[in-house]
């Protein structure tokens, strides 16, 4: 008989575990020394990576050194001076349990085929509803991120207050709000007129006396108002809408109450994190990314429901070839998310919990707050840097001021500025555009970004400006 070549023996899979496991080890121990990005001559590594399909394997280790290069050519986003964007970071104890996860490949989004597993998701789920400040019965989804959390709260709203004609729904944000939310509101079936931008104060939050004239002037004009989306911080600044007024217009209006706190949400549970995000619990449906503010791999999202039934009664769908499994009782998570087949997401927190404990995390997170403060507190009184807003959470954005008479305007500058700071490669950062200025962003959400990484990124902003400003040539 051939041997399956799928099904390696015990001796070659040890093997092959502890090689990928030392390889794993070796690159995180790595990170602190490694640049914070990498891409120049990444053209040639993607080229290398064009071949026929292999139709012969061939040894791991060959194959893990054809991989390196890919992961060496890229950001560095598990690393400490990764501030672009939203960093994640990515806990070792997530990797763990995603080891599990994919070696004993159990299937959870129904309930039948592996009814503890699947019961780990839902006491995870209402853990962080309890910890996010909702109340008893509150429980959720976990998804791929805040896009799909962000969709499947649209449609729950949808489905609850506008029912099968929906045409004339209207739905409100803020000017700053993520393009998830529009994109979303598009897939779920909404048309451009459908939405309004509320605009935003001097911070950046959405200004309520405009939220409650636009939702006073659809309901005269016939139109049917049924969402207002709250921010919980912002990408671009970390703004924090005013969740509380908010929240209140909302109830007296009728509509559904979403906060997207994809980025910030779990700054609720730092410490005083209550004062930063007042009023979060009391929403009805809440979008959370653990692969952010708990520092989990990317592909790790929540939908958490003030009333789970309603994101049931928006997704539940039957199928003839469930029959076996399925009962009067909800089959699963599949009743309550767009998705019936993924993987065994909500382990990536389970464990990292059970090992760490909630205190872990709430540490990390209150030093993330500090260090953001610490960056701001060195930054705002140089005078070629104009600070947006102190940060509200852990972003710290700001623009260029660059002398008079200067050869480079503001956004000139403050483009230069980052290209130059960012060519140290000690720390990543990046940028956005808020009313026509060119706005750098300092990030902090990595639990491995310490004070010294901070101080590095502050020592190179201010050298690079001041070089700049006096004609020095990078």
């Amino acid at each position: 008989m051939t041997p399956n070549p799928l099904e390696p023996d015990p001796e070659t899979l040890k093997r092959w575990t502890d090689t990928v496991v030392t390889y794993a080890l070796d690159h995180v121990a790595g990170l602190s020394r490694m640049p914070s990005w990498d891409t120049e001559g990444a053209d040639a590594v993607v080229r290398a990576m064009h071949e026929p399909v292999p139709e012969k394997g061939r040894a791991l280790e060959d194959v893990l050194a054809r991989l390196d290069p890919a992961v060496t050519k890229s950001f560095n986003a598990a690393g400490p001076g990764y501030l672009a964007y939203i960093p994640g970071g990515g806990i070792p104890t997530a990797g763990l349990a995603d080891l599990i996860a994919c070696f004993t490949n159990r299937f959870v989004n129904a309930t039948p085929p592996a009814p503890a597993l699947a019961e780990i998701e839902k006491v995870t789920l209402g853990w962080l509803a309890q910890i996010m400040g909702m109340p008893d019965g509150a429980n959720g989804v976990f998804t791929s991120g805040g896009s799909i959390s962000n969709l499947a709260a649209i449609v729950a709203a949808r489905v609850a207050l506008l029912g099968e004609e929906f045409a004339d729904g209207v739905m409100y944000f803020s000017e700053d709000t993520h393009a998830c939310i529009p994109k979303a509101a598009k897939i779920a079936g909404f048309p451009e007129r459908a939405f309004r931008r509320v605009p935003v104060d001097a911070r950046r939050r959405l200004v309520v006396a405009d939220l409650e004239r636009m939702i006073a002037d659809d309901k005269a004009a016939g139109r049917r108002p049924f969402l207002v989306v709250a921010n919980a911080g912002t990408t671009n600044t970390g703004a924090v809408d005013p969740l509380p007024e908010m929240l209140a217009i909302a109830r007296r209006h009728g509509l559904w109450a979403h906060a997207d706190a994809a980025y910030g949400g779990f700054f609720r549970i730092a410490e005083r994190g209550e004062t930063l995000l007042p009023a979060i619990g009391d929403y009805d449906s809440m979008t959370l990314d653990p692969h952010k503010g708990l520092f989990l791999p990317y592909g790790t999202g929540v939908l958490l429901m003030r009333d789970p039934e309603a994101l049931r009664r928006a997704h539940r769908s039957s199928a003839a070839y469930l029959q076996d499994v399925t009962t009067d009782q909800p089959l699963g998570f599949t009743d309550y998310s767009p998705e019936l087949s993924r993987d065994f997401r909500g382990l990536r927190l389970w464990l990292p919990f059970q090992v760490h404990g909630v205190a872990a995390f709430r540490a990390q997170l209150t030093e993330k707050l500090a260090l953001a403060r610490r960056a701001y507190d060195a930054l705002r009184s140089e005078p070629l840097l104009a600070m947006v807003d102190e940060p509200q959470l852990s972003i710290v954005a700001f623009s260029a001021r660059p002398p008079a008479g200067h050869a480079l305007d503001a956004n000139a500058f403050g483009a230069e500025l980052l290209r130059r700071v960012n060519a140290r490669k000690r720390v990543f950062m990046s940028s956005t555009t808020i009313e026509g200025r060119y706005v750098l962003r300092i990030c902090v959400l990595s639990f491995r970004t310490h004070e010294e990484r901070i101080d590095d990124a502050v020592t190179g902003l201010l050298e690079e400006a001041r070089a700049l400003a006096a004609g020095v040539v990078a």
